[in-house]
């Protein structure tokens, strides 16, 4: 099992927990030390709860985990939500002049503060804030000067007495609980790693710059929008045009116009906005334009509960824009995948001339997690396909836009260049793009062109690969997840060889094309599958059926709005190998 330490910190919005979040989050990294932090809020500006949870440990750290070590409420509600979640060992930091927690489970330390003695709150609004993450670094065997550290990073913009101030009320919040609390039991590792904390969506972006990316827009729409934010801080150093669209009707069309001028073009957005895209990325299909666009996926159908996570869009990118045309869709398993699969997917995208959808969700884009900076490769291989940027000094033949070859792939030239003269539009065409459909169809002409773009289909499923099996071939039970469910999917496991019951796992990264013969080929010999997701009606499971009639055993889901923790699907698992039932919706227990 590994060792981990979790901390929450809970308040309402705009009482300031991100910065606590922040602050940990950076002292943990620089003690070379795996975390992840996911944050449970409301979708409203102030009020209502958020819950931070930041977990560290020496072990990657896939998930937020199944329990806290530590509570720092910053108002009554918190404490009321979560002291419950504590068990031995366990400890609580709160404002004694304003928060009464009540009795915890035994074995759980209450630390009260005494705010109003120790700080000068009149001036200082958070300053119950800054108290707690002085007591809480004491309690974890941290030294203060890295938090003296991170204090002065973090007001760097103010004046020096700002600086000063919150120093100071840390170091008497961290004097305090040095003499007055029990110390972890526990002190917080230190190894000589080097992690960057990233978030999927800066992850997201950051894979796009790499993959040479020179055209972004967007209409803001959470839980994408961290990707906009990204791009437009760094526009003018990465050379990316990013632009903030009227609508995402707009937003589809603007970044299918940048590719056809020969630019890598990326945009992003929520399955609401998604919808409104669907027409366009038909658009891109018939023309042949390549096009990538992110899908962060939140609870839905409508507004729905846009600040919660889901796996809710898979269908609904199955069946984006009408007619039959070849796409690629892929999903990342972490947060280091979004940096990653960006490359990747735009080098299958321009090969095939083809729209490429990732589908990301919320508790990937918003959430934080350590990487390697070494795993990140700035430099990708870069495959723009058949794409011709240059007439040289040489004759060719008459040039053909959608010339019917055999991969189904035509040669891609740039606009403007002389010698390529081509017609580009959204109705069905001959090879030199001269449309059909107006006066009369050409139904010669229409069957060959269709059979053309499908030919595509073949060369991506030859151009992504099969999924592969973790963990051992003949093992108990077989958990089958796709996207953000890899890393709770695999702690999960750990539990479980923990209490005597093997399993291995299938995590599903292309959707797009699934590969659904090796899949099969690999369930066959499973003992007992269960397919895990984040949505009602089981749509991974459905999909997998209809493409190749695979029936699991059992099904864990779960719709509420908040991801999987690993005890969710332990004891799911236990339940069906039981036979008590063939579907599982765990309880979340922490409320937000």
């Amino acid at each position: 099992m590994r060792q981990s330490f979790a901390v929450g910190i809970g308040g309402a919005a705009g009482q300031g927990v991100a910065t606590p979040g922040d602050i940990f989050a950076k002292i943990f990294s620089r003690r070379g030390l795996h975390l992840n932090a996911y944050n449970a809020y409301q979708s409203i500006i102030r009020g209502g709860h958020t819950f931070l949870t930041v977990r560290t440990g020496p072990d990657p750290i896939t998930n937020m985990g199944d329990r806290l070590d530590l509570l720092i409420p910053l108002n009554q509600d918190t404490v009321d939500r979560h002291l419950g979640l504590l068990g031995s060992g366990a400890a609580c930091l709160y404002n004694a002049d304003s928060i009464h927690p009540g009795t915890p489970a035994e074995g759980v330390q209450l630390c009260p503060i005494p705010v109003s003695k120790l700080a000068d709150i009149t001036k200082n609004k958070v300053a119950q804030n800054t108290l707690a993450m002085g007591a809480a670094l004491s309690m974890m065997g941290v030294g203060f000067p890295a938090l003296e550290s991170a204090l002065a990073e973090q007001f760097r913009k103010k004046e020096q007495a700002v600086i000063d101030e919150n120093v100071s009320v840390a170091r008497a919040g961290y004097d305090y609980a040095t003499a007055n609390f029990k110390p972890f039991a526990w002190p917080l590792p230190m190894t000589e790693n080097h992690y960057a904390v990233l978030s999927g969506n800066a992850a997201l972006a950051m894979g796009g710059a790499a993959a040479g990316v020179k055209f972004y827009c967007a209409y803001p729409m959470s839980p994408s929008t961290g990707v906009l934010h990204w791009m437009a801080e760094h526009a003018r150093k990465a050379g990316i045009m990013v632009r903030q669209v009227e609508d995402e009707i707009g937003v589809i069309n603007m970044a299918i116009g940048a590719a056809q001028a020969g630019v890598r073009s990326m945009c992003a957005t929520s399955g609401g906005g998604f919808a409104l895209m669907s027409e366009g990325l038909g658009l891109s299909a018939q023309a042949e334009i390549p096009v990538v666009v992110i899908d962060c996926q939140r609870a839905g159908p409508s507004t729905g509960v846009p600040t919660k996570t889901e796996q809710g869009d898979l269908w609904q990118m199955l069946g984006a824009a009408f007619g039959d045309y070849p796409r690629i869709i892929a999903a990342p398993l972490d947060i280091g995948d979004c940096f990653t699969l960006i490359p990747e997917i735009f080098n299958l995208a321009d090969r095939f001339q083809c729209p490429a959808i990732v589908l990301c969700d919320l508790l990937l884009s918003e959430g934080r997690l350590s990487v390697d900076p070494k795993d990140l490769n700035f430099q990708p291989h870069i495959d723009r396909g058949e794409l011709i940027t240059s007439n040289g000094m040489d004759t060719h033949e008459e040039y053909k836009r959608y010339l019917i070859t055999e991969s189904g792939v035509s040669p891609r030239a740039i606009p403007g260049l002389p010698g390529y003269t081509h017609t580009v539009s959204s109705d069905e065409h001959d090879e030199n793009g001269v449309l059909i459909s107006d006066e009369y169809t050409n139904v010669t002409k229409r069957r060959a062109m269709m059979e053309k773009r499908m030919r595509k289909v073949a060369g991506i499923e030859s151009a992504v690969p099969a999924p592969e099996l973790i963990g051992p071939r003949d093992a108990d039970v077989t958990l089958i997840g796709w996207g953000s469910t890899y890393g709770v999917i695999e702690e999960a496991r750990e539990l479980l060889q923990d209490q005597g019951i093997s399993s291995n796992q299938l995590q599903i990264r292309w959707l797009v094309p699934l590969h659904g013969d090796a899949i099969v080929e690999i369930l066959k010999g499973s003992k007992h599958t269960i397919i895990v997701e984040n949505n009602y009606s089981g749509q991974f499971a459905r999909y997998l059926r209809s493409e190749t009639s695979f029936v699991p055993d059992g099904y864990i889901r779960k719709y509420d709005g908040e991801p999987f923790m690993p005890h969710h699907i332990v004891e799911a698992v236990k339940e069906q190998l039981a036979g008590n039932t063939n579907l599982s919706v765990p309880v979340h227990e922490i409320m937000v």
